[in-house]
Order: C-alpha cells, then sequence, then structure tokens
C-alpha cells in the first residue's frame, strides 16, 4: 500500500462515498433499497456509511486493513442491492475481492457460507451485522435472534483473530436476546 497524505486519502473517501451513494440512491434495485426498514426513511448510505467510518477508528487495526476496509464497507452492498455491476475504476484487487466474499443472495446463504471467508471478511461482516443490530427495531423476534446469535458468532471469531477491538465492544454491548 502507498504512503496516503492525508488530503489524499480525504479526496478518496469522499469519491468512495460519492459512488456508494449514487449508486444506492440513484441506481437501487428496487425502491425499498434506498432507505433502512426501521422507518422506510432514513437512507440506505448511512448504514454502509456507519461501517466504513467506524473501521476507520479501529486505532489497534494495521492502516492497510483501515483503508481496504473502509472501502469494502462503503461498496459491500452495491453489487446486492443496486444496479451497478462494477466498482469504481482504480478499486483494488483487495477491495473488489472483499466486496465479491461479503455479497451473498440471502441471510440464510451469508450465515452458511461465511466461516470459509477469509478472516478479513468475517471482520467486514461483524460491522455489517452490528450496524444492522442497532437500527434492527424492524426485526421480529426470531430474525433479531438469529441476528444476534450470528453477530455473537462474528465477534468470537474477531476478537480470537483482532482482540478487543471497538467494534467487539459495540457487538457485545447491542447483541442481547
Amino acid at each position: 500500500m502507498e504512503n496516503k497524505t492525508t488530503e489524499t486519502l480525504a479526496d478518496e473517501i469522499l469519491n468512495s462515498i460519492q459512488f456508494m451513494v449514487n449508486a444506492h440512491i440513484h441506481q437501487p434495485k428496487t425502491e425499498k433499497d434506498t432507505v433502512r426498514f426501521w422507518d422506510n426513511k432514513t437512507p440506505y448510505i448511512v448504514h454502509p456509511t456507519w461501517c466504513a467510518m467506524t473501521i476507520l477508528t479501529e486505532t489497534t487495526l494495521p492502516e492497510s486493513l483501515r483503508y481496504d476496509g473502509y472501502q469494502a464497507l462503503l461498496f459491500h452492498d452495491i453489487i446486492e442491492d443496486t444496479k451497478v455491476t462494477h466498482l469504481p475504476d482504480g478499486t483494488s484487487d483487495a477491495v473488489t475481492h472483499y466486496v465479491n466474499e461479503m455479497t451473498f443472495n440471502s441471510f440464510t446463504e451469508e450465515r452458511e457460507n461465511i466461516w470459509s471467508k477469509d478472516k478479513e471478511v468475517l471482520l467486514f461482516k461483524l460491522y455489517d451485522k452490528t450496524s444492522n443490530l442497532l437500527d434492527g427495531t424492524w426485526m421480529q423476534e426470531k430474525k433479531w435472534n438469529q441476528y444476534v446469535d450470528f453477530t455473537l458468532q462474528l465477534t468470537e471469531n474477531v476478537q480470537s483473530n483482532y482482540g478487543e477491538l471497538n467494534i467487539v465492544k459495540i457487538a457485545k454491548g447491542i447483541a442481547h436476546k
């Protein structure tokens, strides 16, 4: 990874956010893909933005993992939920790989197949699922409990690979039945 200046990184973050916003707001697969389920008003873009900004605050993760991670998290639902079929030109092979590995057709498929993925993908999925729990008031009890169980399994894996990250603390704090 090349050394990035603060200005270069800030420009990259803004460009990545603009790409993600355009995909989710202007090119969704369905109208429901533009909003969060809990109120059907909050723009969907809050979810990937929260995930991406939160990983950037993980000071104990290596810089290269945080930088690849924020971009993978910004883009992680684009292929699933929008008509966009390609990530922006210049997206690294690592980020493209992570996005592809995070893309599933259903929550059931995800729960069954996630465990064969790289440890980085499981780390990124913990941000995704924790964010879903934060505004998961829309979930029926059965779905909530499935999300909690899955998130706690991810938490154990991430903690064993990366230690007591902020996302581990957040997930443990909210993942209760």
